[in-house]
């Protein structure tokens, strides 16, 4: 069954596995998991494949690489900014 996974619920998925882990191990426990986007989703396992990291030390780890490796439309529209106006 697959979990579909908001980005801001994403530390909370990240929190449950075992750390240090590697990227295999990651790809095995979030083989489940969709991340929802602002506009689309994609497997959490896909995002993973992009790293160059092999191993987290912790969920904060694993978090900000993930963060740094989804598309501009995971969350808004290309140039969209909150607050100006």
């Amino acid at each position: 069954m697959t979990r579909e996974v908001r980005l801001n619920e994403l530390d909370e998925v990240l929190e449950g596995l075992p750390y240090p882990i590697s990227r295999k191990n990651v790809r095995e426990e979030l083989d489940d998991v969709v991340l929802v986007y602002a506009d689309g989703e994609e497997a959490a396992t896909d995002i993973v494949d992009r790293s160059e990291e092999d191993v987290f030390d912790d969920p904060a780890d694993l978090q900000t690489e993930i963060l740094n490796l989804l598309p501009t439309e995971a969350v808004g529209e290309p140039g969209q900014s909150e607050g100006e106006g």
